[in-house]
């Protein structure tokens, strides 16, 4: 069986026929249908994404449905996009969306229905015979849906039951360290202050969540240097930088809008650089849909710069460009180096200068991959720069070293002095719209004492002390069977987490899987002895409860927590809203242990924020200033350079060059996204912007590394991933020679997760190395194996 979850053939099985369940990652025996190839777009934007953008709106919704959803996308009195967590600017447009925003809202809002008749029609074993675009296209959540254990078929369960199956099991348990409460980055402010307020009253820290596995790194590496685990910067900020790096992103595909401010800061003369392995057409010119004056011609072009890195050469870069700053200083004494400002609020600066200036050339460009010549401009750029942002994403963030790639940035924005001023600082720019709140409001398995204090004093009760597990931990412990009850507060876990394989046994060793859920996924067809799927409203809908019409908040990637009300009917009048489900959920389950008044809480939302202003630092006078318009930043000391380390100051850290040597034939292997695809969610087939079609499974290679295995462009092959002796299978992948560097290779998220050894994480965050994962190829065979075997 091969890796990822089928090929882009629908099977021709009927509904209803005897079909045997498959591993999540099985690839059925025929031949994958062959993507289309072609030319790499040149400009990203314009009419084809306008184009792209109505397909998937009016072929979801309807036009009027359609259209009238979009006018309210980030719009004041409308609701926050699900598609990414770009802020939004102070005076809006009409039209305030981009196409990957447009088709998160299709998806959302789409007038197709996944019934209990769907279900009756539809047994599980069938259901994972389909694609995961199959399964996603088929609509949205009606009912409350069981499947009970032994049951080839999900059928329908009243909510009260449902949250009574749920206390049984829970109450069933040993420990409360027996359950796992997972959150996706979806999940509202005010759903998600509740869900950890429950599952800590339940008496565990067992909240793992999607930061887990992306921006772990970031929130690791910023509060041990600069005394916060988030970004510095304001959308304003990007009016007055003078260069602008974008290191390890890709604009283009997963955060559209980031496009306009770089198009806004390239017209005005700011320099763009770009560090990534592979070239994106997002960072090389952009058409602003709405700028119908420029909708014909080349666009307007971005980078300054681009150099393409290895991949994970990213520190030896970074002390590339920090040591020809320091022989510019050298060159030019008391021109490059911000002196009063680190030795007013830094420390470390000696130690890491010394380590820069002793790092050899040679070693920076074999570990980067980059010319020196290149290094040394782009340093250019930055010592001529006085105000600098830099931008980050995964590309950074999926390495063993990950912590220390974004701490060797803090390095270079401390030596020029770049943080706490307009126009200058970090921007990790967050993918989920509301994963950054999420952990504002508590969704951590490493808690504060600070925070804890404070739930204790406002609620009455003893928060548990000791950590919980995190997403790595979570997949152990079920499949040693020390946790028996597994929850999803939205996502994909299964599909989203690394060692496809070993996740999908640990969750079927469960006694207890729930997804809180708007559509189909393949989470609901691998899960424990007993499943609930609660369909939940979405971001669209309109949330009316006793108190009235409410709205909940987020948080966006600059700190921003402003309003989301939804602007249409549920898809069905049995879907209940997160704060709901959590309310539902703790009565049932803590009954007489809580003194929380949990449906008075959920009665008006203004409630629960009032709660939370008592909680958490930052949420004074909560109700009020989110009733602002465009809502209220959060306190962020390091963006007016008032660092808050122990030590009051901003620290310099010291890294070694990663080290990582390949055995003859084998590739560093890069997870990526397609232009059609959110997180999990596959929108469509097409890679547009990359020149791929009509395809998900194939590998990007470089064409000299085509030649030297022996391969040829559109061959099938399997990759075998090595890690500690054990390898991982995924079979039946094309080869698509690519502008790539040597000894690198790029597949798709999530096809490719099952290569991704769940030992394998970064120091400190544990965040998988998803971007780090050695692999050989190999022509197709005939037979089928396990595509997570470890041998």
């Amino acid at each position: 069986m091969a890796g990822g979850h089928g090929n882009e053939q629908e099977p021709q099985e009927a509904p209803g026929a005897t079909l045997a369940p498959v591993p999540p990652s099985a690839q059925p025996p025929e031949e994958p249908r062959a993507p289309h190839v072609g030319p790499v777009a040149e400009v990203a934007g314009g009419l084809p994404a306008v184009v792209s953008s109505l397909k998937h709106a009016w072929g979801e919704m309807g036009p009027v449905r359609g259209t009238r959803l979009l006018l309210k996308v980030n719009q004041q009195h409308g609701f926050d996009c699900p598609g990414c967590a770009w802020p939004d600017p102070g005076h809006r447009s009409v039209a305030e969306f981009c196409e990957n925003g447009a088709k998160a809202v299709a998806e959302e809002g789409t007038t197709a229905r996944v019934t209990p008749d769907f279900f009756q029609q539809w047994s599980v074993a069938e259901l994972s015979h389909q694609t995961d675009h199959w399964l996603g296209k088929q609509g949205r959540l009606t009912h409350p849906m069981v499947l009970r254990e032994g049951a080839s078929h999900y059928t329908p369960i009243s909510w009260d039951d449902a949250f009574a199956l749920v206390a049984e099991e829970l109450g069933a348990l040993g420990t409360p360290d027996a359950a796992c409460f997972y959150t996706s980055g979806r999940t509202s402010n005010e759903a998600a202050f509740l869900y950890q307020l429950f599952v800590r009253q339940f008496g565990t820290n067992n909240l793992p969540d999607c930061s887990n596995m992306c921006h772990e790194s970031s929130g690791t590496a910023l509060s041990e240097t600069i005394g916060i685990g988030k970004g510095t910067v304001t959308l304003e900020d990007f009016d007055q930088a003078d260069a602008i790096f974008v290191i390890g992103q890709n604009p283009g595909t997963n955060h559209p809008r980031m496009l306009t401010s770089l198009q806004a800061a390239a017209r005005r003369g700011c320099e763009i650089v770009s560090i990534n392995p592979l070239p994106e057409t997002g960072l090389n010119r952009f058409k602003h849909p709405q700028d119908v004056l420029h909708l014909i011609g080349p666009g307007t072009a971005l980078n300054t710069l681009f150099l393409q890195v290895r991949i994970n050469g990213d520190v030896a870069l970074l002390q590339g460009l920090g040591k020809a700053l320091l022989e510019m200083e050298d060159a030019r004494p008391g021109t490059v180096v911000a002196k009063s400002f680190i030795e007013d609020r830094t420390l470390g600066f000696e130690a890491w200068a010394a380590h820069v200036r002793a790092v050899r050339w040679e070693d920076v460009v074999e570990g980067s991959g980059v010319p020196r010549e290149q290094i040394v401009a782009a340093a250019e750029i930055l010592a001529r720069s006085e105000r600098t942002i830099y931008c980050w994403a995964m590309g950074l963030t999926q390495h063993k070293n990950a912590v220390g790639n974004i701490q060797e940035i803090v390095n270079l924005a401390l030596v020029r002095g770049s943080i706490g001023k307009p126009g200058a600082g970090l921007c990790p720019v967050r993918g989920h719209s509301n994963v950054q709140g999420d952990r504002t409001m508590g969704i951590w398995e490493r808690p504060k004492p600070e925070f804890l204090d404070a739930l204790s004093r406002e609620l009455g009760f003893e928060p548990p002390r000791h950590h919980g597990m995190d997403v790595v931990d979570t997949i152990h412990a079920m499949h040693d069977g020390r946790v028996k009850v597994f929850f999803a507060m939205g996502g994909n876990f299964l599909s989203a987490t690394p060692d496809t394989e070993l996740t999908a046994e640990a969750l079927r060793r469960t006694r207890l899987t729930v997804q809180v859920s708007t559509k189909l996924n393949r989470a609901h067809l691998v899960h424990g002895r007993r499943a609930l799927i609660l369909p939940c409203l979405g971001r669209t809908e309109r949330d009316v409860q006793a108190g009235g019409a409410q709205f909940v908040t987020v948080e966006n990637s600059m700190g921003v927590v402003s309003a989301s009300r939804g602007a249409v009917a549920p898809a069905s009048e049995h879907l209940l809203s997160e704060p709901v489900i959590v309310a539902r959920l703790a009565a049932a389950v803590l009954g007489g242990r809580s003194a929380v008044r949990w449906s008075w809480l959920v009665e008006d939302y203004d409630r629960v924020r009032e709660l939370i202003s008592r909680v958490i630092p930052g949420f004074e006078d909560f109700n009020r200033r989110v009733r602002e318009p465009g809502g209220f930043y959060l306190p962020n000391g390091p963006r007016e350079a008032r660092f808050t380390t122990a030590s009051g100051k901003a620290h310099f850290t010291v890294h070694e060059l990663p080290r990582l040597e390949l055995a003859p034939g084998q590739l560093l292997m890069m997870t990526i996204r397609t232009h059609d695809q959110f997180n999990t969610t596959v929108y469509g087939l097409d890679d547009r912007y990359r020149g791929i079609r009509n395809g998900r499974r194939v590998v990007l290679l470089h064409p000299a590394d085509v030649k030297e295995l022996g391969l040829s462009e559109g061959q099938v092959v399997d990759l075998t991933s090595h890690f500690q002796g054990e390898t991982r299978v995924a079979r039946r992948f094309r080869v698509v020679p690519y502008n790539i560097p040597r000894r690198c290779a790029a597949t798709y998220f999530p096809e490719a997760n099952v290569l991704v050894p769940v030992d394998s994480f970064a120091e400190k965050s544990r965040t998988p190395t998803s971007k780090s994962v050695v692999i050989t190829l190999s022509p197709s065979t005939e037979a089928a194996l396990p595509s997570g075997a470890v041998t």
